[in-house]
């Protein structure tokens, strides 16, 4: 089908533009942008004046849930929750039932993916067997699959050797390892920042040392092994340093940070709502500034949702029996818009963030707005305002910002040319 979006605010982190322009769309690429091409005739046009327009974003970790867990979620329900968050392409991490370890189990989501049509899904494969840290898992079958990256999620490798090992595997056929620093003993049992608060409130709690001291570690195998990295779920300032540090090096390592971690401090904690137990958890105000600064400076060059959807009785126990995470997904950019309303990102680098910084960390196809491109493309009006909650798609309403009000709206969100989301 032949599409046209026409007067929208081409905003293309990649290559810099920012103009009010045409968009022109032809068997799911983008054809021209600016004048339409000779002898086209748009069989559908879209009137973005007064909207962006934007490569879809690119969220690198949304939990689908299935197979196993449907009770939470499922491919189907999760990403079409996602394009109404403005996401085009996201990457599903391996915790599923069964572990993400074997070519059946990337196939199958792939399909179902493929089936629901409302987003690209970029499966991340397991580490290890059953993500228990002991044998390598089939790894290039995997990416044979279509697995684009391999990490074990917080469950660590508790033999250093054996991660090492792991790590030159990688290396040697070139493949991205996707690292949830945090250190096993010293976050054993603990359920909030180890600091005022969780004193406060009698909370069991994790040391910043969890993460920098694991970070630390990681750091090193991966300048000793030469494996592709990329840092996920960064939670202190003094990580991001380390990450910075490692950069300054010559190290090529990304970095990216849970959107809600730029957001809400370990205080939202104080009246022991379970909505805010988050794994590794919300850490102080420094940390949040620390965090900010370097998504600022590009040295974390990726936003991501962390989106963890669980079903109502998994957060109505007591703070300590409730299952961590949030779901956060669908409110991905108005949420975001929230950095710009704030002052302490422009749009264009907002959107850097959610799209091309994502995309290149992973070596993902998408990303950018090119001629020749797909037509992954997503639509907001930045003046209009999102009651998040007042529709919701995700099977999981664990979420803290349910009745607030945000900036931004997402109008269309288009999937290779086809919209897979309109407000």
């Amino acid at each position: 089908m032949k599409l046209s979006i026409l007067g929208a605010r081409v905003i293309d982190p990649s290559s810099g533009l920012d103009q009010i322009t045409d968009i022109h769309v032809e068997a799911c690429k983008i054809v021209a942008l600016g004048a339409a091409p000779a002898g086209f005739t748009a069989v559908e046009t879209i009137d973005a004046q007064g909207l962006v327009a934007a490569p879809g974003l690119v969220d690198l970790n949304v939990a689908l849930r299935e197979p196993g867990y449907s009770r939470k979620g499922t491919i189907a329900s999760e990403t079409r929750a996602a394009a109404a968050g403005g996401v085009t392409s996201l990457c599903c991490p391996p915790k599923t039932k069964p572990v993400l370890d074997t070519s059946a189990v990337a196939e199958l989501i792939l399909d179902r993916a493929r089936e629901a049509g409302n987003t690209k899904v970029f499966p991340i494969g397991a580490l290890s067997k059953g993500l228990d840290g002991e044998q390598l898992a089939e790894l290039v079958a995997l990416r044979d699959a279509g697995c684009v990256a391999f990490g074990n999620g917080l469950e660590s490798f508790r033999n250093t050797r054996t991660l090492c090992r792991a790590l030159d595997y990688a290396a040697t056929f070139d493949l991205t390892v996707i690292f949830n620093s945090q250190d096993h003993d010293l976050a054993d049992g603990g359920l909030a920042h180890e600091g005022a608060t969780a004193s406060f409130l009698g909370l069991p709690g994790i040391p910043e040392t969890a993460e920098t001291v694991a970070l630390a570690r990681d750091l090193l195998l991966v300048e000793q092994t030469g494996v592709r990295a990329h840092f996920s779920q960064l939670t202190s300032a003094r990580g991001v340093a380390l990450i910075a540090q490692a950069q300054a090096r010559g190290l090529k390592v990304t970095a990216d940070v849970a959107l809600y971690q730029l957001i809400l401090t370990d205080e939202a904690l104080i009246d022991f709502s379970s909505l805010y137990h988050v794994q590794p958890p919300l850490r102080t105000r420094a940390d949040r500034d620390g965090l900010r600064a370097a998504v600022k400076s590009g040295v974390v060059s990726a936003i991501s949702s962390h989106h963890q959807p669980h079903e109502r009785d998994a957060k109505l126990a007591p703070f300590g029996a409730t299952e961590p995470g949030i779901s956060s997904v669908e409110l991905l950019l108005p949420l975001a818009m929230t950095l710009v309303e704030d002052g302490l990102l422009d749009l264009p680098t907002l959107l850097a963030r959610l799209s091309a910084g994502p995309a290149e960390a992973l070596r993902l196809p998408a990303g950018k707005l090119a001629v020749g491109g797909a037509a992954d493309i997503v639509l907001f009006d930045p003046k209009a305002s999102t009651v998040a909650g007042e529709t919701w798609l995700s099977k999981g309403e664990n979420c803290p910002f349910l009745g607030h009000s945000l900036p931004g709206v997402v109008r269309y969100t288009l999937v290779d040319g086809r919209i897979s989301h309109q407000a």
